[in-house]
């Protein structure tokens, strides 16, 4: 079961019965691990884990920088694959990056997209009622939008200007609220 409110922020969000997203601190966190029952975890970021995860755990490091240029998208099928082979193993997948904010939830996003037939709309809101702070970079969304043109030839988000460059329509409305009066 994962928890909801403050506390389950911090830890271990289920996204699906075989999908988890976090950020690194919780990924690390070897009695959450095993108590979710995660087989496999997948860390998105610079840095390797400090300390080995579980020996019955598999480990897999994709080393990608939290910045608009980075190439991302050369490993949503990589790792969507993983996640649903993974799961008809009987498995769980953590997904995690520093903050489990940007890389790991457009991961999450492009799992859901490819194996769940969901748009990439759907996919947002799914992963952010599950862990609200979820923000990729824009340049992520921009390799999102461009991936769910490629499984669907056709886009549910798109990409627009506002005064702070090129932004997903979905967050239009957030930035004009921030705008000041």
């Amino acid at each position: 079961m994962h928890r909801s409110g403050p506390a389950g922020l911090s830890g271990l969000c289920r996204v699906t019965d075989h999908l988890y997203l976090s950020n690194s601190r919780a990924a690390n966190d070897s009695s959450e691990v095993t108590r979710c029952r995660i087989t496999c975890i997948v860390n998105v970021s610079e840095t390797r884990r400090s300390c080995p995860p579980p020996p019955e755990v598999e480990y897999i490091h994709i080393p990608v920088s939290d910045t608009p240029a980075s190439p991302l998208s050369d490993h949503f099928e990589e790792v969507a694959d993983k996640i649903r082979l993974t799961a008809e193993r009987g498995g769980r997948t953590l997904l995690h990056c520093n903050a489990g904010v940007s890389r790991s939830a457009a991961l999450c996003m492009a799992y859901l997209m490819k194996h769940r037939g969901v748009t990439l709309l759907e996919a947002h809101r799914w992963v952010r009622t599950c862990r609200p702070m979820v923000r990729p970079n824009d340049g992520f969304w921009k390799q999102l939008v461009r991936y769910e043109m490629e499984l669907r030839g056709c886009n549910s988000v798109r990409m627009v200007s506002s005064s702070m460059g090129e932004i997903p329509d979905i967050y239009e409305e957030e930035a004009r609220n921030m705008m000041p009066l």
